[in-house]
């Protein structure tokens, strides 16, 4: 069977973005689950509601592995595994790297997208949501760190600006200095693809435009498997559905797992072409 436990990970794949199934959504030889709960019929206002359900099932799911790392088709998959972390965990810290800040809360988002969002509700800003259903209790700011963050809404900046989450330069130099910080807590890793220079990554679902290359994240990743002990780990693929399954994606997956020591394999006749 092929190693993808490599550094005793547990491969669950969720192939979702909020309450949108992704069909041809990459799922590794050896994945241990693949999240695909019946959800409620779609109507008006019934998002939520539906992400909730998909979010109870992953949390399920990391309740019954050691060591998760996830594939996600978006980020607010992130609640569930917190919240699960935190059934075994007195505290977690978190260390997210992305793109954008996700500290929107329904009172400020221009957008009312609910993927902008997850950073703040991990942080207790908007216990409306998804906090109830799951038992997720909100992560101090102060054990939060933020990286790499530069697509940000006015008033999604300034709450960052004013809460205590840190923010950091995406280097490994940065993680080495504010992981010490955060006093030997257990530490729940996401990393968001859009962090990524969207020149480098194509087919993403947010570009931002100028960012780290793969290789500065991989050696990102490994400076934080290094100092701090990361019990959860996802990856949040968010590329548009029909760029997910392609080879560039699969590949950019296969490194980022890399880098966090989890050797991933394709089913036959799916193996992405490898970047240098």
């Amino acid at each position: 069977m092929p190693d993808n436990t490599s550094g005793a990970w547990d491969l669950i794949a969720v192939p979702w973005h909020l309450d949108e199934h992704i069909p041809d959504f990459p799922v590794p030889s050896g994945t241990t689950a693949v999240i695909n709960p019946p959800l409620p019929e779609k109507g008006d206002g019934e998002v939520p509601r539906r992400v909730a359900v998909l979010h109870r099932a992953v949390a399920d799911a990391v309740a019954g592995t050691a060591r998760p790392l996830l594939l996600s088709g978006d980020c607010p998959a992130s609640l569930a595994v917190v919240a699960s972390l935190q059934r075994r965990n007195r505290e977690v810290a978190v260390v997210w790297l992305d793109a954008h800040g996700d500290f929107n809360t329904p009172a400020i988002t221009i957008s009312g997208y609910l993927g902008g969002m997850p950073l703040a509700m991990l942080a207790g800003r908007a216990p409306e949501l998804f906090a109830g259903p799951l038992g997720l209790r909100p992560v101090p700011e102060r054990s939060i760190v933020l990286a790499g963050a530069r697509d940000l809404d006015p008033a999604e900046r300034d709450a960052l600006a004013a809460s205590q989450v840190r923010r950091i330069p995406a280097t490994a130099g940065a993680f080495r200095a504010a992981l010490s910080g955060l006093g030997g807590l257990p530490v729940y890793l996401h990393v968001d693809v859009d962090i990524m220079d969207s020149t480098e990554m194509a087919g993403l679902r947010f570009p931002a435009g100028p960012g780290p290359t793969l290789a500065d994240v991989e050696n990102c990743l490994t400076a934080i498997t290094a100092s701090a002990d990361v019990v959860a780990a996802c990856l949040a693929c968010a590329w548009l559905p029909g760029q997910v399954s392609r080879p560039p994606a699969r590949a950019a997956i296969t490194r980022l797992a890399g880098a966090l020591g989890a050797r991933l394999s394709w089913p036959p006749g799916d193996t992405p072409a490898m970047a240098p």
